[in-house]
């Protein structure tokens, strides 16, 4: 890689901050600019001497703007190779001005699409000349410094200042990469907006922002988040934020934002240990803990009320690894703050996924989010007794918590606590026996708990043994070949069974 020297500049930007500073600049080193529209009123307009592109092309802006620099007078002096004697030959023949540096930036597209603007204002932001000068610059970045965003000027103010415009091979060559970034996800938002009702059956997706983390899942592992955290909270304090700690914090806030009651909940290894909805925090706490005081040792705390002070006194009494809430009295966060690595989010207001996907075998598995949530009304009894209201209560928040946990996966609830979860599974009636000790383990009686599954039965030993601890209501989804064989059951033992329909299978 070798370096260049900056004599000649094209700009064409939509965004103006930033810009004076680095005109001025190239007027200093005595570099010429050649610049379009608006761009050349900002410049001039600063006071720095520059070229119309139309002097270049010949050509007035047409066609509503959509038309300005896409000519052979610009794009051969940005594309033409310096060693190339062929294209230094043209160059000549036609009378073409080189450009050594192009800043242009592009079209506000997904900000415009973000404001709910009408689809022909949408279109009119789809950039055309502004891609292909960026494209074409970051192509010849042998020969020419291409600057594809405001947020580059800095770096290259200093480039600039440091030895009179000369540019390194290698500078040229990370511009370029970050050019290619840019354009490739400007296409990918363009193309999503227009296959919005899909169409077209494809996966792109782009995100430039990222963030490291410690280590991944193990610390021998490398480790990256793509995204933008501080969308979804504020980190008021604590240590840096872990790969596992995101994987639970994604959980929470999915099991959590099923819930409208004052509700609170402890997740370990992505799977709810406590969970439980009363009329204060400080009272959902302590029902959370009850359900198993040591798997919430250095788990992940998630409410949807505000955190007061009697809340946040308990809470600092074990170990947690984060804690999240909508908001905080100032009091509870100072006490939580006695924790120095305690990770306090404050949870802001953000739309959930519409759609999960991972890798695997080289290719990506992709499917909607499981949105599903069934009331009481959705459920179908299918036993001569009907569920109480209460136990109806009880079903409805058991099912939601067990669609939140990993497969098979069975809860044992009562008076909207977990009592215990048989979770991951690889037979429905191992998963029930867990849940059926750990409860006893913890003090739980099963007498008048409910029964949630994440799938149907395929035998009726579950019921049997589900009834033979005490639980008289139990939701799944049904349609086993054998369901009758459990419903027969039920009836015979005076248990409540409804179907939903809806597996909810995780894995």
């Amino acid at each position: 890689m070798r370096d260049i020297k900056i004599k000649s500049a094209f700009i064409s930007v939509y965004y103006k901050d930033g810009l004076e500073a680095i005109v001025k600049k190239l007027k200093s080193l005595g570099i010429s600019i050649v610049s379009t529209g608006g761009s050349y009123d900002f410049i001039t307009g600063a006071g720095v001497e520059a070229v119309r592109v139309e002097e270049l092309t010949t050509y007035p802006s047409i066609l509503g703007g959509r038309v300005k620099t896409l000519h052979p007078g610009i794009f051969g002096g940005i594309l033409a190779r310096r060693d190339n004697e062929v294209d230094m030959k043209q160059v000549a023949e036609y009378n073409i001005r080189l450009f050594d540096l192009v800043i242009v930036d592009l079209y506000p597209f997904e900000e415009t699409v973000a404001s709910g603007a009408a689809p022909q204002e949408i279109i009119e932001k789809i950039d055309i000349g502004g891609v292909s000068l960026i494209r074409a610059g970051a192509k010849n970045h042998a020969d020419v410094l291409i600057v594809s965003s405001r947020l580059q000027y800095g770096t290259l103010m200093h480039i600039l200042d440091r030895n009179d415009g000369v540019v390194k091979g290698e500078e040229l060559y990370r511009f370029a990469i970050e050019a290619f970034n840019l354009t490739s996800h400007y296409d990918t938002a363009i193309f999503n907006w227009f296959n919005r009702d899909k169409q077209i059956t494809s996966f792109k997706k782009s995100i430039l922002t990222s963030e490291s983390l410690r280590y991944g899942e193990n610390p021998h592992q490398k480790g990256l988040f793509f995204g933008n955290l501080k969308e979804n909270f504020e980190h008021l304090h604590g240590k840096e934020i872990s790969y596992n700690n995101l994987l639970d914090i994604d959980a929470a806030l999915s099991l959590i934002d099923e819930f409208d009651e004052t509700t609170c909940a402890i997740l370990k290894h992505n799977n709810a240990c406590g969970i439980a909805s009363r009329s204060t925090v400080r009272e959902a706490w302590d029902a959370a803990l009850a359900c198993d005081p040591v798997s919430a040792f250095g788990g992940v705390a998630v409410t949807n009320r505000e955190i007061d002070a009697e809340a946040a006194t308990e809470m600092d009494k074990i170990f947690l690894e984060v804690v999240m809430a909508p908001s905080y009295t100032g009091e509870a966060v100072a006490i939580l703050k006695q924790k120095k690595n305690r990770i306090i989010l404050l949870r802001k207001q953000s739309e959930a996924d519409r759609e999960t996907f991972r890798s695997m075998l080289g290719g990506v598995l992709w499917q909607e989010r499981d949105r599903a949530n069934e009331s009481a009304a959705g459920m179908k009894p299918v036993t001569s007794r009907h569920p109480s209201d209460d136990e109806y209560q009880d079903l409805v928040f058991a099912n939601r918590i067990v669609k939140h946990s990993r497969s098979n996966a069975i809860v044992l609830a009562r008076d909207k606590q977990l009592c215990a979860s048989g979770i991951g599974q690889t037979s429905r009636i191992d998963a029930l026996r867990q849940a059926i000790e750990k409860a006893h383990s913890f003090g739980f009686s099963l007498e008048g708990a409910v029964m949630a599954s994440d799938a149907f039965f395929p035998f009726p030993d579950s019921v049997t043994t589900a009834h033979n601890a005490g639980i008289t209501a139990v939701v799944q989804p049904g349609g086993s070949v054998r369901d009758q064989e459990s419903i027969d059951y039920c009836n015979k033992n005076n248990v409540a069974m409804v179907f939903t329909g809806i597996r909810h299978f995780k894995h």
